[in-house]
């Protein structure tokens, strides 16, 4: 089907998805068999999403809000494929590139060059795309020297900065970013979210869980709100603040 302006294709599909997780309360067997000889739970569930429902066409830039233990992070990691639904589906369209934890994907021994060809790697790059842009990758990253240490020496500063500076200089469909440019330092995160609004100019798809209400309201033309694991607001930005402030 040829994509018009009016009926834009979809890049995210999310579809009466659940997710629960098992909180234990022992820590080794012989708690766990006491605790049984004692008749008290081992573990209990807790619900993080129920039966969300939504739709992300190409193009939209949509902000993920809701208060600690919403559900937002749990629902960013199920579309990154980090995580699979106890129900329902996720399905994407395109490349998917995420930014959901400080240093996902980096390993420790290997140096800041080393892992931008893994990262890029994983994320769909051939070696000939990555050799074109390493350069880029590295000025925007503000490495510099340090491009040739081990990440484990890396201040979660850097990693944020690496990281990011990969995902966003892959041919990616859809940009996944979960709070972690918080970690960068004030110029850094205005130089991310000035190529965030590139990116989204240019038409790729955001999704992105923030508690930064100002700069989303400037990036985002839709406001998912969760509580509780729940859906309860899926419209324009500022109607969204406001059902997030009224849903304490």
């Amino acid at each position: 089907m040829r994509k018009t302006s009016e009926s834009p294709l979809p890049r995210i599909i999310i579809e009466g998805v659940q997710k629960t997780y098992t909180l234990r309360h022992s820590n080794s067997f012989k708690e766990s068999f006491v605790a049984r000889l004692r008749r008290k739970r081992t573990s209990t569930s807790f619900t993080a999403l129920n039966d969300v429902t939504l739709t992300v066409h190409e193009g939209e830039a949509i902000a993920l809000i809701g208060y600690n233990g919403s559900g937002k992070s749990t629902l960013l990691k199920l579309v990154s494929g980090v995580l699979r639904p106890d129900a329902g589906r996720v399905r994407t369209r395109g490349r998917v590139a995420g930014l959901i934890e400080v240093g996902a994907g980096f390993h420790p021994d290997l140096s800041g060059r080393e892992n931008v060809y893994l990262n890029a790697a994983i994320l769909g790059m051939a070696k000939e795309e990555i050799d074109a842009r390493f350069d880029e990758i590295v000025a925007f990253s503000e490495i510099g020297e340090f491009i040739d240490t081990e990440v484990k020496h890396y201040s979660s500063g850097m990693f944020v900065r690496l990281a990011f500076a990969v995902a966003i200089h892959t041919e990616l469909d859809i940009l996944l970013v979960d709070e972690v440019l918080a970690v960068g330092d004030a110029p850094f995160r205005e130089k991310c979210n000035a190529k965030i609004r590139e990116l989204v100019s240019a038409g790729k798809t955001l999704f992105i869980v923030t508690h930064d209400l100002g700069m989303v309201s400037e990036i985002c033309n839709r406001g998912i709100v969760l509580r509780q694991g729940e859906l309860i607001f899926d419209g324009a930005m500022p109607e969204a603040i406001a059902a997030l402030k009224g849903s304490r």
